[in-house]
């Protein structure tokens, strides 16, 4: 196990004082991979919104946009992209499927990606594949899986020149491997001629994360707020390299936001500058207000990524060492204790067939997780002090039994 490298400023208990109306000293929330707690500056922000919209009325424009943009600045300073070209958007679906209709699919028929992508890429890699697309999956999980260390090369592998595109996490989201080489990746992508997508939601403000450092600087990256930034919904994020001169099929009108006043021309259709060649249309910005404090707020505490990489992997040590502890029956509880933690991200993956049930026991005792499948989830999250985890390992010791 590591030791402790929090610095003794951290206190989550007085932290936990601004969560008052998520409740996070009455009920354990180990849901952080997932859905943090929004700290109380969120729905103060959240008010304001409709205030300004109710003063404003469509003037209220001018103050969304320049909300945006501090959100976009609170990514760039997340993904240490200081020059990074960020476009917003509801959710990563809309994003993705953004990028994916700006590739070159039909000369470069070919994506590939692991067994281990979110839903999100799961799922419309699956149905495009139906249509004709050729994806090639790298097993990443499950019996298939080749070693956690050589991900990266097995995609490096399977890249060709008749690749369109390479989509792959940074963090696994099921069982919080972190993927490495994905510099070895991009470079992969550049020598064909295919462009990279990585998905880093789960890196975002849990494991750092450097497009300069990871030699990423010719990636897209996609993420958002929902998990551990503590934004809530509607605030996600694709990165865009900055000499990108792609034509996206699937944007909206704001991508021409800036020639609006001039005529249209109706021969070949116009693309903004920078975000704005893979922006959307009218959006909801009430969710912007809310990340615009919560950056605020993090600033204010000085729970930069770094320190909230300590504080994730203490309490990850503080959860393994009290399971190992229980010394559980391997039928009902595994995990791999193999994997040190400074390779996972910022939960911890337990194999439960039972996972379902046991997750909806740890409910009815206060106790919140997720799963998915067999693998129960367990997601500190800096607002949850030591007494909850120990509380919640032993409750998980009863629930198992």
């Amino acid at each position: 196990m590591i030791e402790s490298t929090v610095p003794e400023r951290h206190d989550a208990r007085r932290l936990a004082r601004h969560y008052s109306r998520f409740r996070v000293g009455e009920r354990v929330l180990l849901t952080g991979h997932s859905h943090q707690a929004w700290p109380d500056v969120a729905f103060e922000a959240q008010s304001q919104a409709w205030l300004d919209a109710a003063d404003l009325v469509d003037g209220k424009w001018d103050l969304a946009l320049a909300v945006a943009e501090e959100v976009r600045e609170g990514y760039r300073r997340l993904l240490d992209d200081p020059d990074g070209h960020i476009a917003l958007g509801q959710n990563t679906h809309e994003l993705v499927t953004r990028f994916l209709s700006a590739l070159p699919l039909r000369d470069r028929p070919r994506i590939v990606t692991t067994d281990g992508e979110f839903h999100t890429v799961r799922r419309q890699l699956a149905r495009l594949q139906e249509e004709g697309l050729e994806v090639v999956r790298v097993g990443a999980t499950g019996s298939g899986a080749i070693a956690p260390g050589a991900i990266a090369e097995a995609v490096v592998d399977a890249v060709d020149d008749r690749t369109a595109a390479v989509l792959i996490s940074s963090v696994l989201f099921r069982n919080g491997l972190i993927v490495d080489g994905l510099g070895e990746v991009a470079a992969a992508c550049g020598r064909v001629g295919a462009s990279l997508l990585v998905d880093a939601y789960h890196s975002i403000n849990v494991v750092p994360f450097s497009v300069t450092g990871m030699a990423l600087e010719q990636a897209f990256v996609v993420g958002g707020g929902y998990k551990y930034c503590q934004f809530g919904e509607g605030v996600c994020f694709l990165r865009i390299p900055a000499d990108c001169s792609m034509r996206p099929v699937l944007t909206g009108w704001f991508s021409e936001f800036g020639g609006l006043a001039e005529e249209p021309d109706t021969g070949r259709v116009a693309y903004g500058e920078g975000p704005l060649r893979f922006a959307g249309s009218t959006y909801d910005p009430v969710s912007h207000y809310r990340a615009r404090a919560v950056l605020r707020f993090f600033r204010s505490e000085h729970l930069d990524a770094p320190l909230l990489r300590a504080i994730s992997q203490d309490q990850l040590a503080r959860l393994a060492r009290g399971i190992e502890a229980l010394d559980i029956d391997p039928a009902v509880l595994t995990w791999n204790r193999e994997l040190p933690l400074e390779r996972r991200g910022g939960f911890l993956a337990l194999d439960v067939p039972k996972a379902g049930e046991v997750a909806a026991r740890l409910r009815r005792r206060g106790v919140f997780t997720d799963h998915r499948g067999s693998v129960l989830r367990l997601g500190p999250a800096p607002y949850v002090t030591g007494a909850q985890l120990d509380e919640s390992v032993g409750l998980l010791g009863e629930v198992t039994r």
